[in-house]
């Protein structure tokens, strides 16, 4: 797969970019629960950053598909890393809770989306390939490696340098990075205005039943996120050890890395519905689990547990959407996805924090449960909307192209 044509030109820049995204969320937290004192406050911040992202992603996604992807980025990490700094500020200086909730908003908004774009590029370079489905658990491993160093490092930096530090930083390389990534245009898909005929007609992504299905499936991933990040700070701090949050973090996104490069190895017999469906019961069990484990080695064993389950299900979601939706309207399904955990990060992070508030830390587990458990139960009984439609594949691709269909 490494071996494609112009595949390091984007997986490098593209790698550095993507790093701040699992800083934001957990720097927000941090700073806002210094200067407030609540972590039911600090939630609701981070959770107005995801909410917005969540609504906006897509937009930008399909932007993109039109335009190109350079043209939406530049001006995204302007806006962003701005408005990071202007929330950063008023957090510091003591504002009210209206002006944070203001300066969240378009801190979330403009967050770039690296990683469906990253997807987008690996669509159109591997279309048809059975290395797709290895892209698809590569950019999986990459992303929980983002998410391994990013709150470990936006924690390393709030706690031993300054309550600010991890937004600070989340913003500089947010900036760079996405210039960075932005600067490789010979690699990025052919855009809407000089595809449009060759693509076929444009299509909204989530105008496809199966792209609305995975979108709630990936809420209640969103909720294991979201939870996870705000209870494991607040069980951190229950027992006086806010040190230890770092790490419980990064083991739950070390088994989610571990898995996504077993995922990756794997030649699949089994089809991807029934392995979603698989990979999701298996994650509603593991998070079941959490709310009752009351020790560091206990929470972090369990952890690691629910992190292994999560990457089966994020890259099947992913490799079902190359087979749903046509080339051009792929980034804009890719940033649903991204948009869907980001919403059910934003609500779990709200929830989890009010319950950790009022009744401990440990109350905010179930808020993983519920969301899994939830979104399981959509999956099972919709699992037919994810069938792809072989006619749609075949107008979008052009006559004349065969297409393979694979059936659970």
């Amino acid at each position: 797969m490494l071996r494609t044509p112009g595949a390091l030109s984007f997986l490098l820049p593209g790698f550095a970019a993507r790093q701040p995204f699992a800083m934001l969320t957990i720097g927000i937290v941090l700073l806002v629960q210094h200067t407030t004192g609540s972590y039911g406050s600090a939630g609701a911040v981070a959770a107005a950053t995801g909410v917005s992202m969540a609504l906006f992603a897509p937009q930008s996604g399909k932007l993109a598909d039109r335009f190109g992807q350079r043209a939406v980025l530049i001006p995204g990490v302007l806006i962003h890393s701005a408005a990071v700094a202007t929330l950063t500020a008023l957090a510091l200086a003591g504002a009210p809770m209206w002006a944070l909730f203001l300066a969240a908003v378009p801190a979330g908004a403009s967050v770039p989306q690296i990683g469906p774009m990253v997807r987008a590029r690996w669509a159109a370079k591997l279309e048809g390939s059975p290395l797709m489905s290895t892209a698809a658990a590569f950019e999986s491993v990459t992303d929980e490696f983002t998410f391994v160093v990013g709150p470990v490092l936006a924690t390393a930096l709030c706690t031993g340098v300054h309550p600010a530090a991890g937004l600070i930083a989340e913003a500089s390389l947010t900036l760079f990075g996405g210039l960075f990534f932005a600067a490789q245009r010979r690699t990025q898909p052919a855009h809407g205005l000089v595809a449009a005929a060759s693509a076929g007609p444009r299509v909204s992504a989530l105008s496809i039943p199966g792209v609305r299905v995975l979108a709630i499936a990936f809420l209640g991933i969103g909720s294991v996120f979201g939870g996870m990040q705000v209870s494991l700070t607040a069980f951190s701090e229950e027992i006086g050890n806010p040190g230890a949050n770092g790490l419980l973090y990064g083991i739950f996104a070390a088994g989610n890395m571990l898995a996504g490069i077993a995922c990756g190895a794997v030649a699949w017999k089994i089809g991807p519905r029934k392995r979603l469906i698989l990979g999701y019961a298996g994650l509603t069990v593991a998070a079941s689990l959490l709310w009752s484990v009351h020790s560091v080695a206990l929470l972090g064993a369990l952890g690691l547990v629910v992190g292994l389950c999560i990457a089966p299900a994020l890259i099947t979601g992913y490799t079902i959407v190359e087979t749903l939706v046509p080339a051009n309207a792929r980034t804009e399904a890719f940033t649903w996805l991204t948009g869907a955990v980001a919403l059910g990060q934003a609500a779990a992070v709200t929830v989890a924090g009010r319950l950790a508030d009022a009744h401990g830390a440990s109350t905010g587990f179930l808020v993983p449960l519920v969301g899994t458990a939830l979104a399981l139960a959509t999956l099972l009984a919709l699992r037919s909307r994810l069938a792809p439609q072989a006619s749609g594949r075949v107008a979008a691709r052009g006559i004349g192209h065969r297409v393979p269909v694979t059936v659970d």
